[in-house]
């Protein structure tokens, strides 16, 4: 059997990327499906997965609830990878636009860019910051398959 898993700094390096995440959160609603919805994210071995959105959102609340999330994010060519990540949120808190705003547009967007997609939102309307312990990881790079090469 192939081992197509990523190794611990393998993963790491991959979650440095901005890739849109796809988040999954239990439902604060008993009985509907989880709530799944791209995102951006960051990462950190230190601090974990965060996220930003507001808490009224339904993402939000399903956070405030849940109190945990899964976290998906793949590379979307082939040869595919993809790593996911799930656990507790270990952290809630007002975002702040130098803090947490910013620095995830910069991310995502540029500088420029990034500044200006910041400069969008008025104060105090940056929504919560959710930040989870990964406890479970899945990976795969399928780039470690020989069968598999790219089209």
């Amino acid at each position: 059997m192939i081992d197509v898993r990523m190794t611990k700094e393998e993963r790491e390096e991959f979650l440095a990327k901005p890739f849109v995440g796809i988040i999954s959160i239990t439902h604060p609603d008993a009985g509907r499906a989880p709530v799944a919805s791209p995102i951006w994210y960051d990462f950190t071995p230190e601090a974990g997965v965060w996220v930003l959105t507001g808490p009224t959102s339904i993402k939000g609340k399903a956070l405030h609830q849940a109190k945990a999330f899964a976290m998906a994010v793949q590379e979307d060519f082939l040869p595919y990878r993809y790593v996911t990540a799930s656990g507790p949120v270990v952290e809630v808190r007002e975002a702040e636009r130098e803090r947490d705003l910013r620095p995830m547009a910069h991310r995502y967007l540029g500088e420029e860019e990034g500044d200006r997609y910041t400069a969008t939102y008025p104060d105090g309307a940056f929504g919560h910051v959710y930040r989870m312990e990964p406890r479970y990881w899945l990976t795969n790079d399928n780039n470690k398959n020989p069968n598999l090469k790219p089209a």
